[in-house]
């Protein structure tokens, strides 16, 4: 595949993510910045001190099994140096689970 191939491909499926989350709504709903396509997904930023117990990083993972793994995290500075804490791994979540298990971790809906 050509490099031009897979970064379309990356966008496709970050974009698919993000529509499956509720989109525009889920971004106005939760205050979600800095998304950004990763390799086999998409991740974010949330406001911090605004989601449940700080969580403030999201990442969303396509799997071979077409499912998705969610990784749920803080990231924050300490002594000057930025940290990364994990707070929970979600495995084998199918889409229509999506918005189900990002409010159940982060305490945020993503719609009305």
């Amino acid at each position: 595949m050509t490099a031009p191939a897979q970064q379309n491909e990356k966008m496709q499926t970050a974009n698919t993510i993000l529509r499956q989350l509720g989109g525009n709504r889920f971004i106005t709903m939760t205050g979600a910045r800095d998304i950004f396509a990763i390799e086999t997904g998409l991740q974010l930023k949330l406001p911090s001190r605004f989601a449940k117990d700080g969580i403030n990083y999201v990442k969303i993972e396509l799997a071979p099994s077409d499912t998705y793994t969610v990784t749920f995290g803080k990231v924050f500075s300490s002594k000057g140096m930025p940290q990364y804490k994990e707070h929970s791994v979600e495995e084998l979540v199918y889409a229509d689970n999506l918005q189900a298990i990002f409010t159940s971790v982060t305490g945020l809906d993503t719609h009305l």
